[in-house]
């Protein structure tokens, strides 16, 4: 019996292990480097825009105190599952109202169970409180667990709950129900150092606003000012 539990053990972290190595791979290896997450950040943000189903998102979502916006998140895998991609974070600076540049991050997470195949969809995240904002701030943080997460208003109603984060996923131009709880998101540092071409701290890139790459101008201006 002893055994039994042992090897059961042994089992699952071995389950886990895998599972985690599959997130990070998809999250880290869906674009090559920054810049080429920067202009399809765009296309995506601004497909998002012209959407007449996310009219609530084009009109708050110059109040948010931030937005992450991964163009490509891909899920895959067989009985373990994985889901990854890279996003770029933009922060409004609470006293101009102007947005940063972006910051570079990792987004993954593990499922079990029978699954078969995968899919890739487009998400975008508006942080919308401090705690929110706080928690991007940190060197990984888990959503749905760290800070609460709700669906972002689609369609009709355009009621918006409660919630630190609001969470738009779309797959296939359809749009999902919350597809990201107990994703864990991290900094990816090499490519902020990268893209900034020094070592960088994301409070510099998102809060004081004192690093800037004019490549990603027509990102910025893309998001839509307060109303």
């Amino acid at each position: 019996m002893l055994k039994l539990k042992l090897y059961a053990t042994v089992f699952t972290l071995t389950l886990i292990s895998l599972g985690l190595f599959s997130a990070r791979t998809f999250a880290q290896e869906d674009f090559s480097k920054p810049d080429e997450l920067v202009l399809h950040s765009e296309a995506v943000l601004k497909s998002f825009m012209a959407d007449p189903k996310l009219a609530w998102m084009k009109e708050n979502i110059g109040s948010a105190k931030g937005i992450f916006i991964v163009p490509r998140m891909i899920r895959g895998g067989f009985f373990i599952g994985g889901s990854g991609g890279s996003g770029a974070l933009l922060a409004r600076n609470r006293e101009t109202g102007e947005w940063s540049y972006p910051a570079f991050y990792t987004m993954g997470s593990v499922s079990f169970g029978m699954q078969i195949g995968g899919d890739v969809s487009e998400i975008i995240l508006l942080i919308m409180t401090d705690k929110g904002m706080d928690a991007m701030l940190s060197n990984e943080f888990k959503l749905g667990g760290d800070i609460s997460l709700a669906a972002g208003p689609v369609g009709e109603g355009h009621k918006a709950q409660t919630a630190d984060v609001l969470a738009y996923a779309r797959s296939k131009g359809a749009f999902m129900g919350i597809t990201v709880e107990g994703s864990v998101i991290s900094p990816r540092d090499k490519w902020n150092n990268t893209y900034y071409g020094k070592d960088v701290q994301l409070v510099n890139i998102l809060i004081n606003q004192t690093e800037k790459n004019p490549q990603a101008d027509n990102l910025r201006a893309a998001i839509p000012a307060a109303q």
